[in-house]
């Protein structure tokens, strides 16, 4: 006679998930399904933690449907001083290729907001950094002059870890070439928006990303020329809390607005109505003259 009656186990049945579906927040480490983070912006529902996105993503968003034409695709960054690390820097520009799909860290172009004309260049982190070589220097110039020569708002969203070491001096010979050209949009009375995206440092910082008649950043994105962690160390002093993001640099007065991703698009398009018209109107007055 058996004292007991012996349970068999329980054989749980592993439910296969296909890859990509769920993506995990890097802020609050919520699991979110994919197509929900598509349709809030890449934004997380649950903390508002802005993900980064690709410069094309980015000008998807910000432009209207089918009005974005790219100027200069074809430029590619040369290799002045031959320079090697781990692997030789003409091959990290094709690793870099790849990976973001992209021939530089920036591309630029004219399209339309909410049927405004602009001129948008947009820094892509995922090409080594969003760091400014020659060619990104040469395409931020060539937006604020095509700006210029068609008397239309510039728009620039940056989102870089600075200059490119692997060119040395012509990287940062970059940062008084586009501050140059801003200053040209300047004199002229041109509207210039720059938007900081996480992160923007170094040379960028330094030079056109805080040039703009209205600065405006996303919700807690790190700003600033170097780091948290190396100005600590230089100081030796305990920095306060949110030291670099956008809202403390909002409460310091280094940016005009900390804006949602999904506000981006008819912010820039009321900022434009309120300053850029006056300008349209002063010029047609003294053309009339």
């Amino acid at each position: 006679m058996a004292w007991f009656k012996r349970k068999e186990p329980k054989i749980e049945k592993k439910v296969k998930i296909p890859e990509g579906l769920w993506v995990k927040c890097e802020n609050c480490k919520e699991i979110i399904y994919r197509k929900e983070l598509e349709k809030n912006f890449k934004v997380c529902p649950k903390c508002n933690y802005h993900f980064r996105i690709s410069a094309r993503e980015r000008i998807n968003l910000l432009t209207d449907n089918g009005t974005f034409i790219e100027l200069d695709p074809e430029l590619t960054s040369p290799d002045p001083l031959g320079f090697k690390d781990t692997i030789s820097y003409a091959e990290r520009i094709q690793e870099n290729e790849k990976k973001s799909g992209m021939k530089e860290a920036a591309l630029y172009g004219d399209a339309k907001i909410n049927g405004k004309e602009v001129v948008i260049a947009v820094l892509d982190f995922s090409f080594m950094g969003g760091s400014m070589g020659t060619v990104v220097g040469e395409k931020i110039t060539r937006a604020a002059e095509r700006a210029w020569e068609r008397k239309v708002p510039l728009i620039i969203i940056s989102s870089s870890g600075g200059a490119r070491m692997q060119e040395g001096m012509f990287s940062l010979m970059q940062m008084a070439k586009t501050s140059q050209a801003i200053g040209r949009l300047k004199k002229e009375g041109i509207l210039y928006i720059s938007i900081l995206t996480d992160p923007t440092f170094g040379g960028v910082t330094a030079s056109f990303a805080m040039l703009g008649d209205i600065i405006i950043a996303e919700p807690r994105s790190l700003i600033g020329f170097a780091g948290p962690r190396v100005i600590q160390e230089t100081i030796k002093q305990q920095l306060p809390e949110g030291f670099q993001r956008a809202e403390f640099l909002l409460e310091h007065g280094m940016v005009d607005l900390v804006i949602d991703r999904k506000e981006l698009k008819n912010t820039i398009s009321k900022i434009i109505d309120i300053l850029f018209s006056s300008y349209q109107y002063s010029s047609e007055t003294d053309e009339k003259k």
